[in-house]
């Protein structure tokens, strides 16, 4: 949906996306991989995690990515960027003390999907410095590359042919039918905000903002869908994981800020 969307706005002129390139997809060829092995690993940790502790564990993207991007040449972040990385990941090592329904299966699967999310952020943030590709873009050749793997992966997984069936079966239901296409749209408009920000902004910030996004989802695993042991460690380590997102988003806001009076000033020097 998302290609063909794509593809009919570039012939109405409501984009500037261009053709497909086959140099520049073997470029996001990896970005792609990346993008759906932790779709993959995501979903399959969900069999043996709670939804506030995946979510915890997911937070731990925004160190990850820090430290790839040291390595990767973006230089050392500032001490409070740094420090309230840290915390987040803190804040979900104490959590997890408190998860009494711990799962080794669940936890692995969403340990290595943080990993796949971590490498395909900061190959996006790359892709879009380096190669000066857009959002819409970006998306376009990780729709058209995720079909083989998608393809793959039903298969493997036995959900095709079986899923025809369920699909044809659920078609004469309305509610079914509308939940699906609002999913369609969200996970549309999740993918395109998700790549723009971390074009615009930074990988980092994409994986923080998604922290701060958790404080809702958290709350709502915990109170809607149940079947989840409440402990104090756990409620703890979620607050200090939420607290570090916070201070994240502040200190990246006053770095912003201290940087405009710098930009002002040597714009005046050069006009005079």
């Amino acid at each position: 949906m998302t290609t063909l969307l794509i593809r009919f706005g570039r012939i109405m002129g409501y984009t500037k996306a261009r053709e497909f390139n086959v140099e520049t997809a073997k470029k996001l060829l990896l970005v792609s991989l990346f993008y759906n092995a932790n779709v993959a690993f995501a979903l399959a940790s969900l069999k043996g995690v709670n939804i506030p502790m995946y979510i915890a564990i997911k937070r731990l993207t925004p160190l990850a990515v820090l430290i790839a991007g040291f390595f990767y040449g973006k230089g050392r972040p500032t001490t409070q960027v740094t420090l309230s990385v840290l915390l987040t990941a803190a804040g979900v090592l104490i959590a997890a003390l408190g998860d009494f329904s711990f799962d080794l299966f669940g936890y692995g699967m969403a340990f290595t999907s943080v990993f796949f999310q971590t490498m395909y952020l900061v190959l996006v943030e790359k892709s879009g410095a380096e190669d000066g590709l857009s959002s819409v873009e970006i998306m376009f050749y990780n729709s058209i590359l995720s079909i083989p793997f998608l393809l793959f992966l039903i298969i493997a997984t036995g959900e095709f042919p079986n899923s025809l069936s369920i699909l044809f079966a659920k078609s004469t239901s309305l509610s079914f039918s509308v939940l699906l296409l609002l999913s369609l749209v969200m996970g549309i408009v999740l993918n395109y905000t998700m790549f723009l920000c971390t074009i615009v902004n930074s990988a980092l910030t994409t994986t923080i903002v998604g922290v701060l996004k958790g404080v809702g989802s958290t709350t709502l695993g915990f109170v809607l869908l149940g079947g989840v042991e409440v402990h104090a460690l756990n409620v703890t380590g979620l607050v200090i994981n939420t607290a570090g997102g916070v201070w994240y988003s502040f200190a990246k806001y006053q770095q912003k800020k201290n940087k405009l009076p710098k930009v002002m000033s040597d714009v005046e020097t050069r006009s005079k």
